[in-house]
Protein backbone atom coordinates (compact mmCIF):
# COMPACT_ATOMS: atom_id res chain seq x y z
CA UNK A 1 0.00 0.00 0.00
CA UNK A 2 1.23 3.45 -0.97
CA UNK A 3 0.79 6.65 1.06
CA UNK A 4 1.63 10.05 -0.44
CA UNK A 5 2.84 12.69 2.02
CA UNK A 6 3.14 16.40 1.25
CA UNK A 7 3.04 19.80 3.00
CA UNK A 8 3.36 23.54 2.46
CA UNK A 9 6.34 24.21 4.77
CA UNK A 10 8.84 22.60 2.41
CA UNK A 11 10.50 19.23 2.10
CA UNK A 12 13.00 19.93 4.89
CA UNK A 13 10.34 20.68 7.51
CA UNK A 14 10.62 18.58 10.70
CA UNK A 15 6.83 18.26 10.68
CA UNK A 16 6.99 16.49 7.34
CA UNK A 17 9.73 14.19 8.59
CA UNK A 18 7.78 13.29 11.72
CA UNK A 19 4.64 12.63 9.68
CA UNK A 20 6.38 10.41 7.12
CA UNK A 21 8.05 8.45 9.91
CA UNK A 22 4.78 7.83 11.75
CA UNK A 23 3.08 6.47 8.62
CA UNK A 24 5.89 4.06 7.75
CA UNK A 25 4.28 1.16 9.62
CA UNK A 26 1.09 1.46 7.56
CA UNK A 27 2.63 1.15 4.12
CA UNK A 28 5.20 2.51 1.71
CA UNK A 29 5.53 6.28 2.10
CA UNK A 30 6.51 8.56 -0.77
CA UNK A 31 7.06 12.25 -0.10
CA UNK A 32 6.32 14.85 -2.79
CA UNK A 33 6.66 18.31 -1.26
CA UNK A 34 7.60 21.87 -2.24
CA UNK A 35 11.33 22.61 -2.40
CA UNK A 36 10.77 25.62 -0.11
CA UNK A 37 8.08 27.12 2.09
CA UNK A 38 4.79 27.69 0.28
CA UNK A 39 2.52 28.71 3.14
CA UNK A 40 -0.78 30.54 2.45
CA UNK A 41 -0.78 29.78 -1.27
CA UNK A 42 -4.19 28.13 -0.95
CA UNK A 43 -5.26 25.94 -3.90
CA UNK A 44 -3.02 27.59 -6.50
CA UNK A 45 -1.82 25.51 -9.42
CA UNK A 46 1.15 26.31 -11.67
CA UNK A 47 -0.14 26.52 -15.23
CA UNK A 48 2.20 28.95 -17.00
CA UNK A 49 5.61 27.52 -16.13
CA UNK A 50 7.14 24.03 -16.15
CA UNK A 51 7.60 22.11 -12.90
CA UNK A 52 10.78 20.36 -11.87
CA UNK A 53 11.00 17.51 -9.37
CA UNK A 54 14.27 16.37 -7.81
CA UNK A 55 14.58 13.14 -5.85
CA UNK A 56 16.60 14.47 -2.91
CA UNK A 57 16.48 11.11 -1.08
CA UNK A 58 14.96 7.73 -1.94
CA UNK A 59 11.21 8.28 -2.24
CA UNK A 60 11.49 12.00 -1.38
CA UNK A 61 10.80 14.43 -4.24
CA UNK A 62 11.28 18.22 -4.00
CA UNK A 63 9.06 20.14 -6.43
CA UNK A 64 9.49 23.80 -7.37
CA UNK A 65 5.75 24.38 -7.11
CA UNK A 66 2.81 24.65 -4.75
CA UNK A 67 1.33 21.93 -2.51
CA UNK A 68 -1.45 21.47 -5.06
CA UNK A 69 1.19 21.01 -7.76
CA UNK A 70 2.88 18.37 -5.62
CA UNK A 71 -0.25 16.27 -5.23
CA UNK A 72 -1.22 16.63 -8.87
CA UNK A 73 2.27 15.79 -10.09
CA UNK A 74 2.58 12.92 -7.64
CA UNK A 75 -0.69 11.32 -8.73
CA UNK A 76 -0.25 11.87 -12.46
CA UNK A 77 3.47 11.87 -13.06
CA UNK A 78 5.84 10.72 -10.35
CA UNK A 79 4.08 7.70 -8.84
CA UNK A 80 3.80 4.44 -10.73
CA UNK A 81 0.74 3.44 -8.70
CA UNK A 82 -2.20 5.27 -7.21
CA UNK A 83 -1.82 5.95 -3.46
CA UNK A 84 -4.39 4.65 -1.02
CA UNK A 85 -4.14 7.84 1.03
CA UNK A 86 -2.71 11.37 0.92
CA UNK A 87 -1.64 13.05 4.16
CA UNK A 88 -0.62 16.72 4.18
CA UNK A 89 1.38 18.30 7.01
CA UNK A 90 2.30 18.56 9.71
CA UNK A 91 1.85 22.31 9.39
CA UNK A 92 3.64 24.80 11.63
CA UNK A 93 0.61 26.48 13.17
CA UNK A 94 -3.09 25.69 13.15
CA UNK A 95 -5.37 25.74 10.13
CA UNK A 96 -8.78 26.43 11.62
CA UNK A 97 -11.85 28.49 10.86
CA UNK A 98 -11.49 30.92 7.98
CA UNK A 99 -7.76 30.20 7.78
CA UNK A 100 -8.43 27.03 5.82
CA UNK A 101 -9.24 29.14 2.75
CA UNK A 102 -5.61 30.33 2.70
CA UNK A 103 -3.93 27.10 3.73
CA UNK A 104 -1.66 25.25 1.33
CA UNK A 105 -1.74 22.30 3.73
CA UNK A 106 -5.51 21.96 3.46
CA UNK A 107 -5.45 22.69 -0.28
CA UNK A 108 -3.14 19.72 -0.88
CA UNK A 109 -5.69 17.46 0.81
CA UNK A 110 -8.44 19.10 -1.25
CA UNK A 111 -6.57 18.34 -4.46
CA UNK A 112 -6.29 14.69 -3.49
CA UNK A 113 -10.01 14.61 -2.70
CA UNK A 114 -10.78 16.10 -6.10
CA UNK A 115 -8.79 13.24 -7.63
CA UNK A 116 -10.75 10.66 -5.65
CA UNK A 117 -8.03 9.81 -3.12
CA UNK A 118 -8.86 9.91 0.64
CA UNK A 119 -6.95 12.71 2.34
CA UNK A 120 -6.06 14.22 5.71
CA UNK A 121 -4.59 17.66 6.49
CA UNK A 122 -2.73 17.85 9.81
CA UNK A 123 -1.58 21.00 11.65
CA UNK A 124 0.04 21.71 15.01
CA UNK A 125 -1.05 24.73 17.04
CA UNK A 126 2.03 25.43 19.15
CA UNK A 127 4.77 27.92 19.96
CA UNK A 128 7.70 25.58 19.22
CA UNK A 129 8.17 23.39 16.16
CA UNK A 130 11.09 21.04 16.70
CA UNK A 131 10.94 17.46 15.47
CA UNK A 132 10.00 16.30 18.98
CA UNK A 133 7.16 18.86 19.17
CA UNK A 134 5.58 17.30 16.09
CA UNK A 135 5.62 13.70 17.35
CA UNK A 136 2.25 13.78 19.22
CA UNK A 137 0.56 15.20 16.12
CA UNK A 138 2.29 12.55 13.99
CA UNK A 139 0.88 9.83 16.26
CA UNK A 140 -2.63 11.27 15.86
CA UNK A 141 -2.17 11.32 12.08
CA UNK A 142 -1.10 7.67 12.05
CA UNK A 143 -4.10 6.65 14.15
CA UNK A 144 -6.52 8.51 11.89
CA UNK A 145 -4.85 7.14 8.78
CA UNK A 146 -5.31 3.61 10.13
CA UNK A 147 -9.02 4.30 10.68
CA UNK A 148 -9.40 5.81 7.21
CA UNK A 149 -7.85 2.78 5.58
CA UNK A 150 -10.46 0.62 7.37
CA UNK A 151 -13.53 2.86 7.04
CA UNK A 152 -14.40 4.79 3.91
CA UNK A 153 -14.87 8.55 4.11
CA UNK A 154 -18.09 9.99 2.68
CA UNK A 155 -17.71 11.16 -0.90
CA UNK A 156 -16.25 14.64 -1.47
CA UNK A 157 -14.91 14.75 2.11
CA UNK A 158 -11.50 15.27 3.69
CA UNK A 159 -10.41 15.51 7.32
CA UNK A 160 -8.85 18.71 8.64
CA UNK A 161 -6.97 17.86 11.85
CA UNK A 162 -5.58 20.39 14.31
CA UNK A 163 -3.51 19.26 17.29
CA UNK A 164 -2.77 21.33 20.41
CA UNK A 165 0.72 21.58 21.88
CA UNK A 166 1.69 18.95 24.43
CA UNK A 167 -0.50 16.09 25.67
CA UNK A 168 -4.10 16.41 24.46
CA UNK A 169 -7.25 15.83 26.50
CA UNK A 170 -8.82 13.73 23.74
CA UNK A 171 -10.24 14.06 20.25
CA UNK A 172 -13.34 16.00 19.25
CA UNK A 173 -15.33 15.97 16.03
CA UNK A 174 -15.78 19.66 15.24
CA UNK A 175 -17.14 22.16 12.76
CA UNK A 176 -15.28 25.05 11.17
CA UNK A 177 -14.95 28.03 13.50
CA UNK A 178 -14.73 31.76 12.92
CA UNK A 179 -11.84 34.22 13.08
CA UNK A 180 -11.90 37.71 14.57
CA UNK A 181 -9.65 39.76 12.30
CA UNK A 182 -7.77 42.81 13.52
CA UNK A 183 -5.67 45.26 11.54
CA UNK A 184 -3.84 42.70 9.41
CA UNK A 185 -1.97 45.16 7.19
CA UNK A 186 0.91 47.13 8.71
CA UNK A 187 2.28 50.15 6.82
CA UNK A 188 5.93 51.13 7.19
CA UNK A 189 8.41 53.46 5.46
CA UNK A 190 11.78 52.24 4.21
CA UNK A 191 15.04 54.26 4.54
CA UNK A 192 14.41 55.85 1.15
CA UNK A 193 11.02 57.17 2.17
CA UNK A 194 8.93 54.66 0.23
CA UNK A 195 6.00 52.91 1.82
CA UNK A 196 5.84 49.14 2.18
CA UNK A 197 3.32 46.82 3.75
CA UNK A 198 3.18 43.59 5.75
CA UNK A 199 0.01 41.54 5.33
CA UNK A 200 -0.95 39.38 8.28
CA UNK A 201 1.25 41.27 10.74
CA UNK A 202 -1.60 42.28 13.07
CA UNK A 203 -3.26 40.13 15.68
CA UNK A 204 -6.19 37.83 14.88
CA UNK A 205 -8.42 36.26 17.52
CA UNK A 206 -11.21 33.72 17.22
CA UNK A 207 -14.76 33.12 18.36
CA UNK A 208 -14.52 30.65 21.26
CA UNK A 209 -17.74 28.80 20.44
CA UNK A 210 -18.30 25.22 21.66
CA UNK A 211 -18.29 22.64 18.90
CA UNK A 212 -15.79 24.50 16.71
CA UNK A 213 -12.20 23.67 15.84
CA UNK A 214 -10.91 26.78 17.63
CA UNK A 215 -12.75 25.91 20.84
CA UNK A 216 -11.52 22.32 20.86
CA UNK A 217 -7.84 23.15 20.33
CA UNK A 218 -7.95 26.13 22.72
CA UNK A 219 -9.21 23.76 25.43
CA UNK A 220 -6.56 21.13 24.77
CA UNK A 221 -8.40 18.74 22.45
CA UNK A 222 -7.47 17.44 19.02
CA UNK A 223 -9.94 18.85 16.49
CA UNK A 224 -11.10 16.70 13.56
CA UNK A 225 -13.24 18.64 11.11
CA UNK A 226 -14.75 16.92 8.06
CA UNK A 227 -14.63 19.31 5.12
CA UNK A 228 -16.24 18.93 1.73
CA UNK A 229 -15.60 20.53 -1.61
CA UNK A 230 -19.15 21.58 -2.43
CA UNK A 231 -19.10 25.27 -1.38
CA UNK A 232 -22.77 25.84 -2.22
CA UNK A 233 -24.68 27.54 0.60
CA UNK A 234 -27.90 25.55 0.39
CA UNK A 235 -29.45 27.45 3.29
CA UNK A 236 -29.41 30.64 1.19
CA UNK A 237 -31.62 29.24 -1.56
CA UNK A 238 -34.93 30.17 0.10
CA UNK A 239 -33.80 33.73 0.81
CA UNK A 240 -32.44 34.21 -2.71
CA UNK A 241 -35.54 32.81 -4.37
CA UNK A 242 -37.60 35.41 -2.47
CA UNK A 243 -35.82 38.17 -4.38
CA UNK A 244 -38.13 37.46 -7.37
CA UNK A 245 -35.18 38.20 -9.59
CA UNK A 246 -36.30 38.23 -13.21
CA UNK A 247 -33.30 36.15 -14.20
CA UNK A 248 -34.32 33.07 -12.21
CA UNK A 249 -35.30 30.40 -14.68
CA UNK A 250 -37.83 27.67 -14.04
CA UNK A 251 -35.14 25.00 -13.98
CA UNK A 252 -32.64 26.92 -11.82
CA UNK A 253 -32.84 24.26 -9.12
CA UNK A 254 -33.78 26.74 -6.40
CA UNK A 255 -36.98 24.91 -5.67
CA UNK A 256 -35.69 21.36 -6.00
CA UNK A 257 -33.21 21.06 -3.12
CA UNK A 258 -33.46 17.84 -1.23
CA UNK A 259 -34.61 18.39 2.40
CA UNK A 260 -31.53 16.61 3.75
CA UNK A 261 -29.25 19.15 2.13
CA UNK A 262 -30.68 21.95 4.23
Amino acid sequence: MLILVTNDDGIHSPGLQALAGSLGDLGRVVVVAPDRERSAVSHSLTLHAPLRAEEVAPGHFAVDGTPTDCVNLGLHGLLAERPALVVSGINRGGNMGDDITYSGTVAAAMEATLMGVPAIAVSLEAAAFTYEDFLPAAAVAAELATAMLTHRLPADTLLNVNVPAGPSRGVRLTRQGKRRYGDLVVEKVDPRGRKYYWIGAGGAGFVDQPGTDFHAVHHGFVSVTPLHLDLTNYRSFAALSAWNFSGWSQDSGLGTIEPGAL
